[in-house]
């Protein structure tokens, strides 16, 4: 019987839809958990860059998210220590524009319960941007999910997503590096 794993990255559910965008491209399912890690990160959706390298956030917006989490890439690449589940495992391609697609909803409702199972119940879990905080917490606006940070704690956190197309809002929210990043970091040591 293949693990969650394996059929995850053999699913081809998307191969029609990422046919139609303007990339055109293949599936290709980015994997990146074992159960008992005792940190979880639900992110969006793979963008190019993983797309082609095979692995999660090997990008700007992974040495930001690595940042505001105080580790190194060693620590964070440790599957036994970190999860990662994107809501969509695939790169969701660019539409006409060349603007990131948003993450097929199909991919969290096939793969996410399934997942869970498999991790277990990570000692913290952060919700990376807006496509992850309305599935685990059903709200709409980042900025407000974020704000109320402290009422997640300690099993939960919410964060913007690290892409630097955020860096306008990280500007506007002088608070988030403020409060919230010093209990991040803290809390990651913690379970690294």
């Amino acid at each position: 019987m293949p693990s969650v794993q394996q059929k995850i990255a053999a699913c081809q559910i998307c191969a029609q839809r990422f046919s139609a965008t303007a990339t055109r491209h293949e599936p290709r399912p980015v994997v990146w958990f074992e159960r008992g890690a005792r940190i979880l990160i639900v992110g969006q959706a793979p963008g190019l860059r993983v797309h082609e390298s095979g692995r999660p956030f090997t990008d700007r917006s992974g040495d930001r998210l690595r940042d505001w989490m105080g580790i190194d890439a060693q620590t964070f690449y440790d599957r036994k220590r970190i999860a990662i589940t994107p809501m969509a495992f695939c790169f969701p391609g660019y539409d006409g524009t060349g603007t990131d697609l948003p993450p097929p909803p199909i991919c969290a409702q096939t793969w996410h319960e399934a997942v869970m199972a498999e991790i277990g119940t990570p000692d913290l879990t952060l919700l990376v941007g807006g496509a992850a905080q309305r599935w685990y917490l059903g709200t709409r606006n980042v900025t407000q999910t974020v704000a109320g940070w402290r009422a997640h704690l300690p099993a939960l956190l919410p964060l913007p997503h690290p892409s630097w197309r955020n860096t306008g809002w990280l500007k506007r929210n002088p608070w988030f590096a403020e409060a919230l990043l010093p209990v991040l970091r803290a809390r990651v040591k913690e379970l690294t």
